[in-house]
């Protein structure tokens, strides 16, 4: 086969080539791999052009080229290096798609998850970040829709700050986030109550108070929890002395309890929590706990 005269069948070709003869038929039938000529008895035949050219059109399609990809490279409509760069983009956009595929399965067999959570890890990894914004932007205009206070327009801007990206290059645990958020800020009952706390704020400006005094409740309440003191106790209402002040009017500490009950609700701290891994930033230490120490005291000596 070095005679440049020379003509092959479509069997021969095939043979040289080391394809089958339907690839080289199709091929042909496609128009990247033209014949030379044909047999008297109409069988196309091809040249040694045609052997170069099945050599690239192989190599080319092993590389994952489709074939009117291939054709616009014969035909000179591109150049291989201009196919080569849209090919490197397609690969490394697969490449993402995989190595999101993993994470999803790899997390669904580490958290050994159920069909529901699978096909919620797969939609979040479909969505594209504006989507999974989205996402939270609804729920955040939800909860402080018609709220003017400045405060709670810097908290809604807290709320949305969600990173650009995910997939390769997340962790475990932010996978996991995604998922729990997703799942959180679905919950109708946790909506109602982020509603509630923004219409509480802005019709009763007397939490106000509550607000004030987080440093307080962390410092003292949160050390009566970690010294294991009952809320009940005399310790427990000199510590609550501390952190209210004992002359409160009645109104006011009724006033305090109904925010307590809304602030002690793990699944609010649960929300900034799952932010912070999602962002890569320290959320804090807990804070609930102190605060639901804090309502056990109120109830026990101010609101019994």
């Amino acid at each position: 086969m070095d005679r440049e005269s020379e003509l092959y069948t479509i069997g021969q070709l095939a043979q040289y080539a080391g394809v089958s003869a339907r690839t080289v038929r199709f091929w042909s039938d496609r128009g990247v791999l033209p014949p030379a000529g044909r047999s008297s008895g109409g069988y196309r035949l091809y040249d040694v052009v045609a052997v170069a050219r099945l050599e690239l059109i192989r190599t080319l399609r092993d590389l994952g080229l489709g074939l009117d990809a291939v054709a616009a490279l014969l035909a000179r409509h591109v150049t291989l290096a201009d196919l080569a760069a849209a090919h490197v983009k397609a690969l490394d956009a697969e490449i993402r798609t995989l190595q999101v595929r993993r994470k999803v399965m790899h997390t669904v067999a580490r958290r050994q998850s159920t069909t529901e959570e699978m096909t919620l890890m797969a939609k979040l990894t479909r969505l594209s970040a504006k989507q999974r914004q989205r996402i939270i932007d609804d729920f955040v205009e939800e909860a402080f829709d018609g709220a003017a206070d400045p405060d709670a327009t810097v908290i809604a801007g807290w709320m949305r700050e969600l990173p650009t990206a995910v997939g390769e290059d997340l962790t475990d645990e932010q996978i996991d986030a995604w998922l729990e958020l997703a799942e959180l800020v679905a919950d109708r009952d946790f909506r109602q109550k982020i509603r509630a706390m923004v219409l509480s704020a802005a019709d009763d400006p007397r939490v106000e108070f509550g607000l004030n005094i987080r440093p307080l409740v962390l410092a003292h309440a949160g050390g009566a929890v970690e010294r294991g003191v009952s809320p009940a106790s005399a310790e427990g209402r000199e510590t609550l002395d501390r952190v209210v002040p004992a002359d409160l009017p009645a109104e006011e500490a009724t006033a305090l309890v109904a925010w307590l009950e809304m602030v002690a609700d793990a699944r609010i701290e649960r929300y900034w929590q799952l932010l912070g891994t999602l962002n890569a930033t320290d959320a804090g230490p807990p804070a609930v706990p102190a605060f639901a120490w804090l309502l056990a005291a109120m109830r026990a000596h101010r609101c019994p």
